[in-house]
C-alpha cells in the first residue's frame, strides 16, 4: 500500500476517502507512484471544512469542478468530490457532485484508471481494469465512442497508456472508435496536444504505438509526412529516451512551423530547431574539430545530432563519449577589451570580434586571451599575418 508523508494526516481527516486513478493503477501495476490523488463523497465545502477543522491548509484549486488541494506534512494532495457529468462538448464537461463511487468511475476514461482504493487497501474496480491492467488491454470505460466524444484528448491519451500499459493487439472497440471521430482531435488546443505527444514519445518504445496512430491516420494530424523509420532506426540503436530527439527523428518538414503549431516553449523551439541543423561532426573527428563545434553549439545539442546522424561507420559511442568529457571552450577576449584597445563602441567593435574569433576557431580554440588580444592589435594595424 503506498504511503507517502501527510497521507495518514488526509485520511484521518477524510476516512472516506479513496484513492483513485493513476495512483491505483502503477500500486497494482509494481510501477513507482509520484502523485497520489483522492475522490470523496463530500461536497468541497465539507471537504474544507472538514480538513481546515483538522489542523490542514485547503486550497479550493477547482471547486468548480469539485477539486480542493490539501496540504499535509508539506506536500499538496487534490481532493476531488465525486462527480457526475451533465453535458460535454468534446473539451469541457458541466458536472455535479453525487456520493455515488461507481457513477464517478464510470465517466472516467479507462478502465484501469477507473480503480479506487480505501486506506486499508480495499480495490473496488467495477469495470475489469485490474484484470485489464494484467492482460496489457487499454479498454474505455463502457462505450468507446462516448468516452471519446466527451472529450477528444481521450484519443491521444488512448496511444499514450497503451504506449506504457499496452500489451499485444490494441482494443477493437476502441481503435473503431477513434478512426471515426479523429477529426474531433482537430478542436483541441495546441497545449493539450502538445502535452499528450511528449507523453506518447517518452514511452520506452513508442515505435508500435506510432505505427497505430499512422494507421488510424491520427499520426497525420499531428505530425504531417512522419518518418517512422527514422524514429525506429533511432530507438533500434539505443538512443536515450527524448521526446524532442525523437520529434527531431519524425520530422520531415520544417521545425519552425511544427513548433509554432503545436506551441512548444520558447526552450523547447530553441532546442528542435538546433537538434534539426545538419550534423558535421565525424565520428572520426580530431579534438580540434570538436573544440569548434563546442564552441558554437552546446555538448548535449551535438550528441544529441550524432544519434539522428549516426551511420554504419564504427566510433559514434566514443565520439559522444568525447564530447561529453570535453570542457566547452569560451572566446577569451570581450566586447570591452576591444574598446580598451581603441575601437569605438559600434559595429567595428563586433566587425574585430568576429574576424578574431575566426581565427581562434581555425587553430582549434586554444589560443588564450593573450595570444587573441595581440591578435586583436594586429587586425587594428591592419597586420593580417602577424
Amino acid at each position: 500500500m503506498i504511503n507517502q508523508p501527510g497521507m495518514a494526516a488526509l485520511w484521518d481527516a477524510l476516512p472516506q476517502a479513496r484513492m483513485v486513478g493513476g495512483a491505483v493503477r502503477d500500486m497494482l501495476a509494481g510501477r513507482p507512484v509520484a502523485d497520489v490523488d483522492f475522490a470523496v463523497p463530500l461536497s468541497p465545502q465539507e471537504v474544507m471544512a472538514r480538513v481546515e477543522a483538522a489542523g490542514l491548509k485547503a486550497v479550493p484549486t477547482g471547486l468548480a469542478h469539485g477539486t480542493v488541494t490539501v496540504v499535509a506534512a508539506g506536500r499538496g494532495f487534490e481532493v476531488t468530490s465525486l462527480r457526475r457529468d451533465v453535458a460535454t462538448d468534446g473539451r469541457h464537461a458541466v458536472v455535479e457532485f453525487t456520493d455515488d463511487w461507481k457513477t464517478d468511475a464510470s465517466r472516467r476514461d479507462f478502465t484501469i484508471n477507473a480503480m479506487s482504493a480505501t486506506r486499508d487497501g480495499a480495490v473496488f474496480d467495477y469495470f475489469g481494469g485490474r484484470e485489464d491492467l494484467a492482460a496489457g488491454r487499454v479498454r474505455f470505460v463502457g462505450e468507446a465512442a462516448r468516452r471519446i466524444a466527451e472529450d477528444y484528448l481521450r484519443i491521444l491519451r488512448f496511444f499514450r497508456f497503451f504506449a506504457r500499459y499496452g500489451r499485444g493487439v490494441p482494443d477493437a472497440q476502441a481503435v473503431a472508435a477513434i478512426v471515426t471521430l479523429r477529426e474531433g482531435v482537430r478542436g483541441l488546443s495546441a497545449e493539450r496536444v502538445w502535452s499528450e505527444v511528449k507523453r506518447i514519445l517518452q514511452a520506452d518504445d513508442p515505435r508500435a504505438v506510432v505505427a497505430l496512430m499512422r494507421e488510424t491516420a491520427v499520426l497525420e494530424l499531428v505530425l504531417p509526412g512522419a518518418d517512422e523509420a527514422r524514429l525506429a532506426a533511432l530507438v533500434a540503436r539505443g538512443a536515450p529516451v527524448d521526446a524532442l530527439l525523437r520529434v527531431a527523428a519524425l520530422l520531415r518538414g520544417d521545425a519552425g512551423l511544427f513548433a509554432r503549431r503545436w506551441r512548444l516553449s520558447g526552450a523547447e523551439q530553441v532546442r528542435l530547431a538546433a537538434l534539426m541543423a545538419q550534423n558535421a561532426l565525424a565520428p572520426d573527428a580530431d579534438d580540434a574539430a570538436l573544440c569548434r563545434a563546442l564552441a558554437d553549439v552546446p555538448g548535449e545539442i551535438l550528441i544529441g545530432r550524432s544519434w539522428l546522424g549516426q551511420d554504419e561507420r564504427p566510433g559514434w559511442e566514443g565520439l559522444r563519449a568525447r564530447i561529453a568529457a570535453m570542457a566547452r571552450p569560451v572566446f577569451p577576449v570581450l566586447g570591452r577589451d576591444v574598446v580598451m584597445l581603441g575601437v569605438p563602441p559600434g559595429p567595428g567593435v563586433g566587425a574585430v570580434l568576429d574576424q578574431v574569433r575566426r581565427w581562434w576557431l581555425a587553430g582549434g580554440c586554444v589560443a588564450d586571451k593573450r595570444t587573441c588580444l595581440a591578435r586583436v592589435r594586429a587586425a587594428l594595424d591592419g597586420d593580417a599575418h602577424a
